[in-house]
């Protein structure tokens, strides 16, 4: 049974069940007139309806409307402080990292290991990172993205453009951005990006095709839903 289906024989259940219990309060409140011979002479007057003590009267006051359901669909708001977005003044910041691309299906991992090389060679540097680990996506396309993960640094190596054939020093993306916020399993992410783009295109705001995560706690798997990561949407 398609969707359609399922919806059209719900619906029918319930409006059967709405008719059966209108009728039950329709034989209720108006009983069977009964036969002529017995029925009261004309000058009695008519006995007032029984009350039990232990009923409250019936409420005339209508019951709440229910909340409106969503609408198949239609992508959710992100939660929490996405449902709203912080703009906020991203500084250019020294930045160690490393190009890479990767397949969709396999992106946070490709991350976690391009992020443990930056680290391998900044160690060797006696660089310590100077905030929270971050990927800025440069480019996508139907298969996968291409990235530059890293750590900012307090200040660039003197005279020094790379740590090493693979690590560059380049700076962070700067200028006026929008705060968004994931909590969950990394691949679950998709959906906090549809909410996201959703949100962008209602308030419309124009945005930049490029995006910065950064990851808040230390998470090595991807389905791990404690992962908290930062979605900054650079605007133009």
């Amino acid at each position: 049974m398609s969707f359609r289906l399922i919806r059209f024989a719900v619906a029918s259940f319930i409006a059967a069940a709405a008719a059966a219990a209108a009728w039950g309060s329709f034989a209720q409140d108006n009983p069977a007139t009964p036969p002529a011979a017995q029925a009261a002479p004309p000058s009695a007057p008519a006995a007032p309806p029984a009350v039990n003590p232990a009923e409250p009267p019936a409420s005339t006051t209508p019951a709440p409307a229910a909340p409106e359901a969503a609408k198949p669909g239609e992508p959710a708001a992100p939660s929490g402080e996405a449902s709203t977005g912080e703009t906020v003044d991203l500084p250019a910041r020294p930045f160690a990292y490393i190009e890479g691309k990767a397949d969709r299906d396999e992106i946070y991992s490709a991350i976690l290991g391009s992020l443990g090389l930056v680290k391998r060679d900044m160690d060797k540097a006696n660089l310590a990172p100077a905030g929270r680990p971050l990927a800025v996506f440069v480019e996508s396309d139907d298969t996968g993205f291409k990235y530059h993960a890293g750590y900012p640094l307090a200040s660039a190596p003197e005279g020094k453009t790379s740590l090493s054939d693979a690590v560059k020093i380049g700076e962070t993306p700067s200028g006026k951005a929008m705060r968004f916020e994931h909590q969950g399993a990394y691949s679950d992410i998709d959906a906090t990006y549809d909410a996201i783009t959703a949100y962008l295109d209602e308030k419309g705001v124009d945005a930049q095709d490029s995006f910065v995560e950064e990851y808040a706690n230390d998470v090595k798997d991807p389905d791990d839903p404690t992962l908290q990561v930062n979605i900054y949407v650079l605007l133009k």
